[in-house]
């Protein structure tokens, strides 16, 4: 923890002692684990002191030049600077910085784009989309008719696990979509942004790109940009762009940029989250800096080099490997056995943050999966490179293979392993 943090929660001590200590042991813990979850990061002291600012104070529905409230003379400012460095960093002429989540974001351009009813194409959840994709109980789902297009499933096809581009055509014409979707939650493998805008024109659909996990590495020259094909583009800000918790639009079409403007106010939300504009602001400026693209590679780099050492120890990548931060991780080729929930909990004893994930045509529940989802954004942002990937697999595989005989060897390997995951922590401390 930076001296300034540790400043600020000992303020805070002085009128909430409960809350501050909670926050201090949520800072121990982040420093002394792994944080495998291919969804979070680890942001700089800026950005995140951007965000205790006095901007939670003021009102600022509307946007620039164009508000409801006095007083926003610099809150104007603000704005107009993430907005711009938004756009400098995709090369497109319009940014909503607004939306305070990526779900929101997908929502807004939902509203902007669609009626209530309309016909969407995605990938369906348990292949790896997100829920505001269309799952039932989710608004998209409530509110459109989704309809999804698969993943190649054949045991011996080569792209096995990968988007089945000429079945996203088929399902196009067939189903005559409003919006065409791409970007995923849990796919490991490079989107051919230029092939569904193809599938996207045939069937006189918009295409709209969730990138929220890829963007830092979209930014940073990883992975190729979904400008020009993609009419929209939506994203988290935090994930792989390492800024605050929040969501982002982008599009080049103007009329376009007007109709999301007005779905995200007065459509969707009220007063902007003006600190966390000022927080994203900050990170855009970080991702705008050369370093950013060395830190993109080696995302990448480090991805391939824990996927690789786990297949080293008998387990089994979805769709043959990595080509981003992220990869899914099947289990059952190390042993029947493992299940995901069960993994998920022992590595966090171990000090190894992970989540539980279904694989693709998973044989399990959600509750319970046959895989993990591991990524490499957060360890990468602390300075592990791919040789400490090599580690981080044995101490997984140590863990898992404990787990397996029984509850006395979980219970010494989970000890030892987690005084040895404290100690490279120590090696790697956070950004400070």
């Amino acid at each position: 923890m930076d001296s300034l943090s540790s400043q600020i929660i000992d303020q805070l001590r002085r009128s909430d002692r409960a809350i501050a200590d909670l926050i201090a042991k949520e800072a121990e813990r982040q420093e002394t684990t792994l944080e495998l979850i291919a969804s979070e990061n680890h942001v700089s002291p800026a950005v995140m002191h951007a965000m205790g600012t006095c901007l939670t104070n003021k009102y600022a529905e509307g946007y620039p030049g164009a508000r409801y409230y006095g007083g926003c003379v610099y809150h104007d400012q603000i704005e107009t600077i993430a907005r711009d460095r938004a756009k400098q960093m995709f090369g497109c002429r319009f940014a909503n910085v607004q939306p305070h989540s990526g779900a929101q974001a997908n929502a807004a351009v939902f509203m902007a784009l669609m009626e209530p009813g309309s016909t969407f194409a995605s990938l369906v959840l348990k292949d790896g989309g997100h829920l505001s994709h269309g799952m039932k109980i989710n608004f998209s789902g409530t509110y459109y008719k989704p309809v999804h297009y698969p993943l190649h499933y054949g045991v011996d096809h080569p792209r096995r696990e990968q988007i089945d581009y000429d079945a996203v055509k088929a399902i196009c014409r067939e189903h005559k979509p409003k919006v065409l979707m791409c970007g995923y939650s849990a796919y490991p493998r490079v989107i051919d942004f230029k092939k569904f805008r193809e599938a996207a024109d045939e069937c006189g659909a918009l295409l709209v790109a969730d990138v929220a996990h890829i963007a830092g590495l979209i930014v940073g020259g990883a992975h190729p940009s979904p400008f020009p094909h993609a009419h929209v583009v939506t994203t988290t800000t935090h994930k792989t762009l390492r800024g605050p918790r929040g969501g982002l639009i982008l599009t080049d079409d103007e009329e376009l940029a007007k109709k999301i403007d007005k779905a995200v106010f007065p459509g969707m939300q009220g007063g902007p989250l003006m600190h966390v504009i000022a927080s994203k602001a900050v990170a855009f400026g970080e991702c705008l800096q050369d370093s950013f693209k060395a830190y993109a590679a080696q995302v990448v780099t480090n991805a391939r080099a824990l996927a690789g050492a786990l297949v080293e120890r008998r387990y089994r990548i979805t769709s043959g490997g990595t080509d981003n931060h992220l990869m899914l991780v099947d289990l059952r080729t190390r042993s029947d056995k493992l299940t995901g929930a069960d993994a998920e909990k022992w590595l966090e004893a171990a000090g190894i943050i992970c989540n539980k994930n279904g694989i693709p045509d998973d044989p399990r529940p959600p509750r319970v999966t046959s895989g993990v989802r591991l990524g490499t954004p957060a360890v990468t942002t602390r300075g592990l490179r791919e040789q400490d990937m090599t580690t981080v697999a044995e101490f997984i595989d140590r863990v898992l293979a404990a787990g397996l005989e029984g509850e006395s060897p979980l219970a010494t390997t989970t000890a030892t392993v987690r005084e040895q995951v404290r100690d490279l922590c120590r090696k790697f401390p956070m950004p400070h």
